[in-house]
């Protein structure tokens, strides 16, 4: 499903509304490929400036949580969406693998960057970094994916997302809470206008093998095809 950058995101008043109001749906249905095309040729929201790097190490907007051995040889960057169903598919039933044998093994260096396509992957993001004691980055995003099926096509998206927070730490005041931060946000955008700009992303998941584009769900062994030779 292609995705403007206009409808993939909802900035400043009106992203505060949202969050009252219970997070709107945008997400959609997957296709059938095993990646989720997003549009990159319009632009984003004016009020958004950033300073262009384009160097894949220094994201714009967000800070990068790593896994793995900060010396490994090989640094795996991932573009990823909670929203889009390949995402899920790789994050529920291959991560596992590749976290044992690559990540604890050592031999690579792990991120997954935030590529939000709609308010609910924004919502997210921002509980899973929030400044708050229950927020861990993985173990939250992880929970999303396990449980998309219950929130993203959800009528009521904002309390189905209030539930899977609740049950990993969070209260509803500070699940709410967590929603406020309008910098966070704005960093999120930056994030993925700069992935958009700079790194060619056309698709979630993308990922970055020491720099090398690889997009759609790829399984282990593919990994280890990119991955070896470079170890």
């Amino acid at each position: 499903m292609n995705i403007s950058r206009r409808t993939a995101m909802v900035t400043g008043a009106s992203f505060c509304a949202l969050m009252l109001a219970g997070c709107d749906n945008s997400g959609g249905a997957a296709n059938a490929e095993n990646q989720t095309p997003v549009a990159a040729n319009d632009h984003t929201s004016p009020t958004t400036d950033i300073t262009r790097t384009g160097d894949l190490n220094k994201p714009i907007g967000f800070a990068d949580r790593w896994l793995g051995d900060e010396n490994a040889k090989v640094t795996v960057i991932e573009y990823a969406s909670p929203t889009c169903p390949h995402c899920a598919t790789f994050h529920t039933q291959i991560f596992p693998d590749f976290k044992k044998e690559f990540i604890d093994s050592g031999k690579v260096r792990f991120v997954m960057r935030p590529f939000s396509r709609s308010i609910l992957d924004a919502v997210v993001f921002m509980v899973a970094a929030c400044d708050d004691p229950a927020a861990d980055y993985y173990k939250l995003t992880s929970a999303y994916f396990d449980t998309m099926r219950s929130w993203a096509i959800a009528e009521d998206a904002k309390s189905e997302m209030a539930k899977v927070a609740i049950n990993n730490g969070f209260t509803q005041e500070s699940f709410e809470a967590c929603l406020t931060n309008q910098e966070l946000f704005q960093g999120l955008e930056k994030v993925r206008t700069q992935a958009l700009d700079e790194f060619g992303l056309d698709a979630t998941p993308t990922f970055f093998v020491n720099g090398k584009k690889l997009s759609g769900v790829i399984s282990v062994e593919e990994f280890a095809k990119e991955i070896d030779p470079l170890l």
